[in-house]
């Protein structure tokens, strides 16, 4: 009698422990979005892109340091200014079921001063 007491006492604990992993070690949490690092940038159509010879020519090279399957669906490519004359690209990227955004950020100089990528959501591929 002894022993089957143990036996419930020992799968009584293992099943509390259990439970309790499920409860507190399971929270679901969402991930928060990524704060938009132009927001408050003014954007701008690609004929003000394409104006800026150094900044294509940057934008051009990084985008080849990019996979094979990325550079293939590189674009569209959007391009942003501030108040203070500093400049901005982002390159949006979906590949496999991801959303990718690459924000280059340039000095006044048009000198890259900032390379940003982040997922910013999923899709149905």
């Amino acid at each position: 009698m002894k022993q089957a007491t143990k036996h419930i006492i020992n799968y009584s604990v293992l099943i509390v422990g259990l439970m309790a992993v499920v409860i507190f070690g399971c929270r679901c949490s969402t991930l928060k979005p990524t704060p938009d690092p132009l927001a408050g940038w003014r954007g701008y159509d690609e004929s003000h892109l394409y104006s800026n010879e150094a900044i294509i020519g940057d934008c051009n090279n990084y985008i080849k340091t990019l996979s094979p399957d990325e550079q293939k669906v590189a674009g569209p490519i959007l391009y942003y200014e501030d108040g203070p004359g500093q400049h901005a690209v982002k390159i949006l990227i979906g590949l496999n079921g991801e959303s990718w955004e690459h924000v280059l950020i340039y000095d006044k100089n048009n000198r890259r001063a900032k390379t940003i990528k982040y997922m910013s959501g999923h899709y149905a591929s």
